[in-house]
């Protein structure tokens, strides 16, 4: 019998009403007592630390006009608060002004019944919005299972495919172990790795900055030989397309900047490799370089592409979005979502303006 009661009580959801008049307490308590546990709080300061609690409430019923800490203050609070943010809020209140139930819904909350309090509309408000929350946070619960099913495939991938690199790399390094006629498909497969393996660790950093978990390896680095050594490693790619890379740096001025030269290379990368699969046969990509401030970098990299449009300047540096900007090109869309990973992470910013006459001319400026 206990264990039976027990879980009839876990099932059950708890709604707390906020009110200062007790009769009100007693009135909509009564209502709810049937379907629902019921905690109640006669004023703003008690609500909240209900809120807070181990065993918060799934909905709140919010009576605005209280002495001290009025409703509003209230559902600021709470909505502020990483703890209760996502608990629904019905505000409950003589006031039937237009202005007051806009200023209500800005805050947060999810619905507004005025008072006296219609029974019937206030269960079938109530029923509606503990229906929606069960709703939201099934899909919330779905969406973080596929997100770290997602995470834990593209981490085990990382073995496989540096096996595949490690001994790829052997047979091209050594004569002998395999025939010169096989070299062209063993320098496929490598570049192939490359780009797999590029994914991966785009992915897996996308991940570690959406659950805040990016840390930065500073050091002090030759942002010039960074971006020529880019330069160079990605010279014979581009000849394939008969594109000339071109790196344009203040020298002979030398200037260390404090940054993660793995991750800003790699973005460095990013940006030139997008900058070859869009352009045009026997077209020039300028790489440029400019120190700002005392501590700061400028980097652009411009060619002479199709260019993007002003509608898509700030959703390409999302993830998957690049894809929008030209059918036929193989892209995953996460390419520039890793750049702008990257140089927020360095305090910095990232951009896209046109070249003109034509293409486009990416931007990155960090400024310590």
């Amino acid at each position: 019998m206990i264990t039976n009661l027990l879980q009839e009580k876990i099932k059950r959801k708890t709604i707390l009403v906020v009110d200062d008049t007790p009769d009100n307490l007693t009135f909509i308590s009564g209502l709810l007592k049937d379907d629902y546990r019921v905690k109640v709080a006669n004023n703003g300061q008690k609500a909240i630390t209900i809120a807070r609690s181990n065993d918060p409430p799934d909905l709140i019923l919010l009576d605005i006009m209280m002495p001290g800490m009025d409703g509003y203050d209230v559902c600021r609070m709470l909505k502020a608060d990483p703890q209760s943010p996502d608990i629904p809020i019905i505000f409950l209140t003589a006031k039937a002004e237009i202005e007051d139930e806009r200023k209500g819904l800005e805050l947060g909350a999810v619905d507004y019944i005025t008072k006296p309090v219609s029974p019937p509309i206030l269960m079938a408000r109530v029923k509606t919005q503990l229906t929606l929350k069960e709703s939201y946070d099934n899909l919330r619960e779905l969406l973080q299972f596929r997100e770290d099913m997602v995470n834990m495939i593209v981490h085990d991938l990382r073995n496989p495919i540096s096996n595949i690199l490690l001994v790829t790399e052997m047979l091209l390094t050594y004569p002998g172990l395999a025939p010169e006629k096989i070299h062209k498909n063993l320098n496929m497969i490598s570049r192939g790795g490359q780009t797999l393996r590029f994914l991966v660790d785009d992915l897996l950093l996308k991940a570690k900055s959406e659950s805040n978990k990016l840390v930065l390896d500073y050091k002090n680095t030759d942002i010039c030989k960074l971006c020529e050594s880019a330069i160079a490693e990605l010279k014979e790619i581009a000849a394939r397309k008969t594109v000339q890379l071109i790196a344009k740096t203040p020298a002979p001025i030398y200037r260390d900047i404090n940054l993660d030269p793995i991750l800003f290379r790699r973005a460095i990368d990013n940006l030139l490799s997008n900058a070859i699969k869009f352009s045009p046969q026997d077209s020039t990509i300028t790489l440029f370089v400019d120190y700002i401030g005392q501590q700061g970098v400028r980097i652009r990299v411009a060619d002479l592409g199709p260019g993007v449009s002003e509608n898509l300047r700030q959703s390409i540096f999302e993830k998957y979005e690049i894809g929008t900007l030209m059918k036929g090109v193989s892209q995953t869309g996460l390419g520039l979502a890793f750049c702008k990973i990257v140089v927020e992470a360095h305090s910095g910013k990232i951009s896209v303006t046109d070249n003109r006459p034509q293409g486009s001319i990416f931007t990155i400026e960090i400024d310590n």
